[in-house]
C-alpha cells in the first residue's frame, strides 16, 4: 500500500483554500486567487534564476532603478513577471515595486480590491555568484469606498492582510502568512507545485546568531555599538558569544532567522540616517511574518508595523527576529534616549 504522506501532498493552493474555509468563512476567495497569481510569479522567477547563466541573464541591464541602484537583467525580468501576473489576476488595484519610481494603478478592466507592494528580486547583487536571493511581498486591502489610491498603500504595516517571501537558492521556498500563523512551502520542480514543508513556523524566543553588515560599524550610533559588543563579548563569562552570519540578501538572512532564531539587523547610521531598507516592501512584510511567527520587529525605538510611511520608497532602520533578542536592542536604545 502506498504511503499517504507521499501521495496526499498538501500544496500551497490546497492549504490556502483550507485556511479560507476554516478561518474566513465569509471570504469571497479573491485573496486566495491573488496568492495563486503570486505563486505563479515565484515559479516563473525561480525558473529564470535556475537557468540565468545558461540564457545570458546574468550581469547588468545597463540601467538603474529609482533607488539609484544598478539593475541586473533579472531585476528587470522579475519585475515584469510580477507586474503582469498581478495585473492579469484581476484582483489588484495598486502595485508598488522597488524597481518603479511611481505606483502602478491598474486599468479599470483588470482592477481588483487589493494593493500589492513587492521587491521582485531582493539581493540581486548576489545573482552572478549563486547566493540565495528572493522575492518579498505584502498585501493591503483597499479602503472602503476607494478604487485604488496611493493612500491605500501609505499605511502602517499592521493593516496588511498578507505577506511573504520566496527564496531562490538550493531550493525555492515560499514563506507566507495571511494573519493566522506562518507556513513554508518548497517548490517541487518535477510537479511544478509548492508543497507544505514548514507548517506553523515559530521563531525561538532567543537565538545564538546575529546578522548585520559589520562593514558599517564605524558609522553606528552608541546604542548599536554597545549592543553588538555585548553579543561578541558577553559580560557573563559562562555565556558564549553569538555567531555572526550575514549573507547580504535580506530574504536569505531573514529566512535563516525565522527557522533558527537570533536577530537580523539593518540599523540607521551616520551614513544612512533613515536606514537603508524600504519600509513598504521590505520592512513591513518581514515584520508581519516575524510577528506572526512569535518574534518581534522594531526600529529600535518603536514597533516596526506601527511606522507610518511618508512615501512609497521611504526607508527605516529595522531589527527583527527572536523576541528577547529584539527587546535587548530596544533596551539599549531606551537607555540612550
Amino acid at each position: 500500500m502506498s504511503d499517504p504522506s507521499k501521495t496526499n501532498l498538501i500544496t500551497l493552493t490546497r492549504h490556502v483554500f483550507q485556511d479560507q474555509v476554516e478561518h474566513y468563512k465569509e471570504a469571497s476567495g479573491d485573496l486566495t486567487l491573488l496568492l495563486t497569481a503570486i505563486q505563479l510569479g515565484c515559479k516563473f522567477v525561480a525558473s529564470n534564476v535556475r537557468k540565468a547563466s545558461l540564457i545570458s541573464m546574468t550581469g547588468l541591464a545597463n540601467s538603474s532603478n529609482v533607488q539609484g541602484e544598478e539593475q541586473k537583467k533579472l531585476d528587470v525580468i522579475a519585475n515584469e513577471i510580477f507586474v503582469n501576473a498581478l495585473r492579469s489576476s484581476n484582483k489588484v488595484a495598486v502595485m508598488v515595486s522597488e524597481e518603479d519610481e511611481e505606483a502602478i494603478f491598474v486599468e479599470d478592466q483588470y482592477r481588483g480590491k487589493y494593493c500589492v507592494v513587492f521587491d521582485p528580486l531582493d539581493g540581486s547583487s548576489n545573482i552572478d555568484c549563486g547566493v540565495s536571493i528572493g522575492t518579498i511581498f505584502g498585501i493591503y486591502k483597499v479602503k472602503d469606498g476607494s478604487t485604488g489610491q496611493i493612500s491605500d498603500v501609505l499605511r502602517p504595516g499592521s493593516e496588511m492582510v498578507a505577506a511573504g517571501y520566496c527564496t531562490y537558492g538550493s531550493c525555492s521556498t515560499l514563506v507566507m502568512t495571511t494573519g493566522k500563523g506562518v507556513n513554508g512551502y518548497t517548490l517541487d520542480t518535477e510537479i511544478g507545485e509548492f508543497i507544505l514543508t514548514h507548517p506553523d513556523i515559530q521563531i525561538p524566543s532567543r537565538g545564538k546568531i546575529y546578522a548585520v553588515n559589520e562593514g558599517n560599524s564605524k558609522y553606528w550610533d552608541g546604542a548599536c555599538t554597545k549592543y553588538f559588543h555585548s553579543l561578541k563579548f558577553p559580560e557573563d563569562p559562562k555565556k558564549s558569544p553569538y555567531s555572526a552570519r550575514y549573507v547580504g540578501s535580506m530574504v536569505a538572512d531573514v529566512h535563516r532567522t525565522m527557522l533558527y532564531g537570533g536577530i537580523f539587523c539593518y540599523p540607521a547610521d551616520s551614513k544612512s540616517k533613515n536606514g537603508k531598507l524600504r519600509i513598504l516592501y521590505e520592512c513591513f512584510p518581514m515584520a508581519f511574518l516575524v510577528e506572526q511567527a512569535g518574534g518581534r520587529a522594531s526600529t529600535g525605538r518603536m514597533r516596526m508595523l506601527d511606522v507610518q510611511p511618508e512615501t512609497i520608497h521611504s526607508r527605516s532602520p529595522i531589527f527583527l527576529g527572536s523576541k528577547e533578542d529584539v527587546e535587548d536592542v530596544e533596551a539599549y536604545y531606551k537607555a540612550q534616549a
